[in-house]
């Protein structure tokens, strides 16, 4: 296949580019102003919505993994425009281009984020249940509403709402290491709330298969189908590392600290269920914590 990716340097487009290329697909990444495509690359402006129509001539597939970070520092009006911008934006210029193409891509497969069902407690989420309230909830289900309208152009589109990433090269992990390692990691808050999550293994098995597997499409929790508690998380994570998890976060100071962001992503509880992935008969890497992990922590 002729494969398209945005966000092909970040932490999953990298893997699963590479894991593509392994198989033999031609992958493209997809490359924004300033920066001039050079030769194996593909031009997209987003505020035009056109690619370099030469190079993007014949793609059967088009993959989203781009997005500024939504964990770095405090959601200020700055920030959250940002964030907006770089995932809503960008998929609404994303689509728009796909649209011009001629043949178009026969599948789009666009990340998203569990944050969509906002702190929902013990509940078990579904891809059927609504949508949370909240900044974070808000900004992807915008996201995926701007995705979407890739049906409409007659391309099959798939929307991955992705858990926590486990890999120790970036994201929530690489960045709990550092103060478990030094004896000072603890759970935040109560502990109490869910951590829905995936291995990077599974995380590139779920794109692969949303791209080559016709009955994907619409929204996927991409998620193990065994979530924990941040109290489980945090005593599994201080066993792997033979270090103390003593020293608990409480709260009100992840809140002092990162403000709104706190509530919405280190605090909230999301107990999310990978229903449709398991009806397909999807094939896990990782079904459980510790295997995924300790492979993650070997990345390290």
């Amino acid at each position: 296949m002729k494969i398209l990716i945005a966000g092909s340097s970040g932490l999953v487009g990298s893997t699963l580019r590479a894991s593509l290329l392994r198989d033999g697909h031609t992958v493209l990444p997809l490359v924004r102003p300033p920066i001039v495509a050079s030769e194996g690359q593909v031009g997209w402006n987003p505020e035009t919505g056109e690619f370099g129509a030469e190079a993007a001539a014949g793609a059967n597939a088009v993959i989203n993994v781009a997005g500024a970070s939504v964990a770095e520092g405090r959601w200020t009006e700055r920030r959250k425009q940002v964030l907006r911008t770089s995932r809503v934006e960008a998929t609404r210029g994303l689509v728009d281009a796909m649209a011009k193409l001629v043949p178009r891509p026969q599948v789009f497969v666009c990340a998203s984020a569990v944050g969509y069902y906002g702190d929902r407690g013990d509940e078990k989420l579904g891809e059927n249940s609504t949508t949370g309230s909240g900044f974070l909830a808000e900004l992807v289900s915008d996201w995926e509403a701007e995705a979407s309208r890739a049906e409409t152009f007659g391309i099959r589109t798939v929307m991955l709402r992705l858990g926590i990433v486990l890999t120790a090269r970036g994201g929530a992990l690489a960045q709990m290491i550092g103060p478990f390692r030094l004896g000072i990691g603890g759970r935040l808050g109560s502990g109490r709330q869910w951590m829905s999550w995936l291995s990077m293994a599974d995380t590139t098995g779920m794109f692969r298969a949303a791209i080559e597997d016709e009955r994907y499409r619409g929204a996927y929790n991409a998620v193990a189908p065994e979530p924990v508690t941040n109290a489980e998380f945090t005593r599994m994570l201080g066993r792997m590392l033979h270090r103390p998890t003593l020293f608990p976060v409480p709260a009100v100071a992840l809140r002092a600290i990162f403000g709104q962001m706190a509530g919405e992503m280190l605090l909230a509880s999301q107990r999310v269920e990978p229903s449709r992935a398991v009806q397909n008969g999807y094939s896990y890497s990782y079904q459980d914590l510790e295997p995924a992990l300790r492979a993650a922590l070997d990345e390290s």
